[in-house]
């Protein structure tokens, strides 16, 4: 009994491991894609009353799904999955428009890992570069106060 089951150990261990690429294989793969083209982008700024503004210095925009036709500007999400499974890859990219001619005002790109991690029952790690690119940082990047 106690060889079947060093045995059924040690399969488990090589189908985990041949199954698909590591949690630091993924993260390496985050960083050199993060290199080429994560992080923010702002192709035009738009100063807002400071009432518009939390304190935290954020703002809220909506999504164009709940946009109404009052709102001036919205923004659009996009998950992209690059490996899936456990631990799994994805890029988010995030785009801000102006809703009177549908302009581009900036966008971010974020690649994130999650998962990897030997199974238990605390929480799953993750990995995200860059840091600071999602859609707050974008709207504060874009919306500044005047």
């Amino acid at each position: 009994m106690k060889t079947f089951l060093s045995v059924f150990l040690v399969l488990l261990l090589i189908t985990a491991c041949a199954s698909g690429p590591s949690k630091g294989q993924l993260d390496d793969d985050v960083r050199r894609l993060c290199a080429i083209d994560g992080g923010i982008k702002v192709y035009e700024t738009v100063k807002l009353p400071a009432f518009r503004f939390e304190k935290d210095g954020s703002i809220y925009i909506p999504s164009k799904q709940i946009k109404k036709p009052k709102d001036k500007y919205y923004y659009e999400s996009s998950d992209v999955f690059l490996s899936k499974g456990n631990p799994e890859m994805w890029q988010s990219h995030y785009k801000v428009y102006r809703a009177s001619d549908k302009k581009l005002l900036g966008e971010s790109i974020v690649y994130i890992r999650r998962g990897g991690d030997i199974p238990g029952p605390w929480m799953e790690t993750s990995f995200m570069c860059p840091e600071k690119a999602g859609t707050s940082h974008l709207m504060m990047q874009i919306f500044i106060k005047d």
